[in-house]
């Protein structure tokens, strides 16, 4: 069975993992979703990932950050562009999630990257998700 929106999906499995208290979450991989996980990692949201190849697919395994009481590092996740509905912002406008406590992750024309990150490299783009 086809998905129509993977990267929905994707965050849906994160944020399943979150409510359910899992360290890890399994999710099938792809290019766009490992680069979404870069950028996770590099913004410390979790700990760490890895590619675990099959003969199929492959899986994107992300292990999930806690804090020292049992709290996780991400306490909310949102898909803003959809395949129905795709969202560009130019530089000046992308928006600052919980006034920069939050971030967005924007695809440019030199990949995925962090809305502090795109403004300080003065570009724009589809605005994929927001972490919080």
């Amino acid at each position: 069975m086809s998905v129509s929106d993977p990267i929905a999906d994707f965050l849906t499995g994160v944020r399943n993992a979150i409510r359910a208290k899992r360290r890890k979450v399994d999710v099938p991989a792809t290019r766009f979703k490992t680069e979404i996980a870069r950028v996770l990692l590099r913004e410390r949201y979790i700990n760490n990932f890895k590619v675990i190849e099959d003969h199929k697919q492959g899986v994107l395994r992300l292990y999930l950050k806690y804090t020292a009481d049992d709290q996780n590092v991400i306490s909310g996740i949102k898909r803003v562009s959809t395949p129905g509905r795709r969202q560009y912002v130019p530089r000046e406008r992308i928006p600052r999630v919980l006034g920069g406590l939050g971030t967005s992750i924007v695809s440019t024309s030199r990949g995925l990257m962090t809305d502090r990150e795109a403004r300080d490299a003065g570009l724009g783009g589809e605005l994929v998700c927001q972490v919080w």
